[in-house]
């Protein structure tokens, strides 16, 4: 039997008192959520019981019966949630309700912004939990005892959530959690049974366990809710109201979804599924190694959480529950992983978010935009990780292009497909470091001139994008930037009667002075407007490929870019003419170093750049003196 420990202070993590003082501020127009977090960490917890109680079926006890218990009581002005789940022990609770492990919390504190509205949706981005308790309690005490453990382990935690919290012994004596919230004397409201009734209906009516209010009066303890897990209805029967509240029980979302899918497979394989599109990207999306995955139930039973066997990497956003008939009730990830049946179930879940998303596409263009806002990057993971599904993914793919200078991804392969020229048969692209750089690049001069349209990708994953895309029904994708661009003419177009050859002294002379910067010097015929450009060979990495790659510490073998010269702009001319061979070699290193800055290229030797241009400065200053 353990020993009896007195109680012991304890400091809250430095973040969790952040996040209690945002959260009583951002969220208090909305503070009723405080019982759906309540009650949905009192699901999870009689969902965590029922799983042990597969390989250890002691842990029910003469209890078997798993339910939620709501007391109110008026003249203390508390309310209690409590449940005859798993439990917590000591340590349990201390990590639990003293700390926030979740990954992207630094983040997120340091994107609040002291504006209660904008804060609010932050936060419910990151989850509310069970520190929203505080938005209505000034005093909140939590009595839990972990199931198959002695009475005499019971414990007891309390706070008024200011900083510090105690941790000491309890006289529960039932397995479960009991949180009692010393409310406010300002939310006396929520001790009113026919408020929390309400309540519970609104919020909670999708809770798969009974959850039963019982009042201050003489009226008898009544179920409230229907007690039966939703996925398991007919679509028919669930309201939408009840899949959005169902959503923010899964997810502990503050936001409505975007959309869901409610699905029930029949046959060689039985299984109900959920799935749901957030509307906004949590802080941890980034972090390929958090938690992700579908909430797993066999023949309704819980086996676990973020099982990411069922769907993807790139499709780790996804939020829902998958509930098989055909899986072992003791599966574990183990064998999850040697399961047969799951590669099936996999593609069918794959392919039915990807419809979901493609059905979004195509009937609310303006939530479709907001999901691309979020999770595009992501979504273009699956054009790398998911060959299988390229087609469908290349169809979900939103650009920037020239087509629209507001600078929106909002453009789609097939919406380009339909505004190519006549004659067109290539869908070009560029890639740079950023949209400002991309839709200034010279590269597009003769492209524009042409009116033809030029999709702008300017993400870091873009480089790998466009290596695994390189056709899109039938139409090759061309990459604007490279040495051998064809272009579609026009009949009275001028530039093709350039030739290499009729400049070849002036090219060779260039080629000379630039033979350690670049591999070669050539006529463009892709520019109007500017003096000159870098383009790479067809076999070389991008620039941006390149940096890339140099910034996640891989090897690059060395390489020089091609110079192309716009032989009918004023400062080649000049330099054709210039007979100076110091002064000839300072423009041309000019000429290159501008092309460079404007593909968006760090110049190796910034002082030597600005030397070359004091010089010339000085050269044009005098000579206008002299005249």
């Amino acid at each position: 039997m353990s020993k009896t420990r007195g109680p012991e202070t304890h400091g809250f993590q430095t973040e969790v008192r952040q996040l209690l003082q945002l959260m009583i501020h951002s969220l208090y127009s909305n503070k009723e959520i405080f019982l759906r977090e309540l009650i949905s960490n009192a699901s999870d917890a009689a969902d965590k019981l029922r799983f042990e109680a597969l390989a250890n079926a002691d842990l029910l006890g003469d209890d078997p019966e798993l339910g939620i218990r709501i007391e109110l009581d008026k003249d203390a002005n508390t309310l209690s949630v409590i449940d005859n789940g798993i439990g917590m022990s000591r340590d349990e609770l201390i990590e639990n309700l003293g700390t926030i492990a979740k990954s992207g919390t630094s983040e997120f504190l340091q994107a609040m912004t002291g504006d209660k509205k904008k804060d609010a949706n932050l936060i419910g981005q990151f989850g509310v939990g069970f520190y929203s308790a505080f938005i209505v309690a000034d005093k909140v005490v939590v009595d839990s005892l972990r199931a198959g453990s002695d009475a005499a382990d019971a414990v007891r935690w309390e706070s008024d959530g200011q900083g510090e919290f105690t941790i000491g012994s309890s006289e529960r004596t039932e397995r479960g959690t009991r949180v009692t919230l010393h409310l406010k004397k300002d939310e006396a409201e929520f001790a009113e049974a026919y408020r929390i009734e309400n309540l519970i209906r609104k919020y909670s009516d999708h809770i798969g366990f009974p959850v039963t209010l019982a009042g201050d009066g003489d009226e008898e303890p009544k179920v409230v809710n229907s007690a039966t897990a939703l996925w398991t209805r007919s679509r028919s029967e669930v309201s939408d109201d009840e899949y959005r509240e169902f959503y923010k029980h899964l997810s502990h979302d503050f936001a409505d979804p975007l959309s869901w899918s409610h699905n029930r497979v029949e046959g060689k394989r039985e299984y109900t599924s959920l799935l749901y599109l957030p509307s906004k990207a949590p802080f941890d999306l980034w972090n390929r190694e958090a938690p992700r995955g579908l909430k797993l139930y066999v023949q309704r039973v819980f086996i676990m959480d973020d099982a990411e066997q069922f769907l993807p990497l790139y499709l780790r956003f996804v939020k829902g529950v998958v509930d098989s008939a055909d899986l072992p009730l003791n599966v574990s990830r183990e064998l999850l992983q040697q399961n047969p049946e799951l590669q099936a179930m996999r593609a069918a879940l794959t392919k039915r978010v990807l419809d979901m998303l493609q059905k979004l596409a195509s009937n609310d263009s303006e939530k479709y935009d907001s999901f691309w806002g979020e999770f595009g990057n992501v979504i273009k993971e699956g054009l790398v990780e998911d060959f299988a599904n390229k087609d469908k993914i290349a169809k979900l793919l939103r650009f920037a292009s020239t087509h629209d200078s507001s600078g929106k991804q909002s453009q789609s392969l097939d919406d380009y497909l339909g505004r190519m020229k006549e004659g067109q048969d290539k869908i070009y692209y560029l890639v740079a470091d950023n949209y400002a750089t991309a839709a200034a690049s010279p590269h597009l001069e003769q492209l524009r001139k042409r009116d033809i349209e030029v999709l702008l990708l300017s993400d870091a994953i873009d480089p790998w994008v466009v290596q695994h895309l390189t056709e899109y029904e039938g139409k090759a994708l061309v990459d604007a930037a490279r040495a051998d661009l064809s272009i579609p003419e026009d009949e009275d177009d001028s530039s093709k009667s350039e030739d290499d050859d009729e400049h070849k002294a002036l090219l060779e002379k260039v080629r000379e002075v630039l033979k350690d910067r670049v591999e070669t010097v050539k006529v463009s015929r892709r520019l109007s407007e500017s003096a000159a450009c870098v383009v790479a060979a067809e076999d070389e990495l991008n620039p941006q490929m390149r940096r890339l790659l140099e910034a996640s510490g891989q090897a690059v073998p060395e390489s020089k870019p091609i110079l192309e010269i716009n032989i009918d702009h004023p400062l080649v001319a000049r330099l054709s003419d210039e007979s100076d061979d110091a002064r000839f070699s300072e423009l041309s290193n000019i000429v290159l170093d501008h092309a460079l800055l404007a593909e968006g290229s760090q110049l190796e030797n910034p002082a030597e750049y600005v030397q070359r241009m004091n010089q010339l400065l000085l050269r044009m200053d005098s000579a206008n003196t002299d005249a």
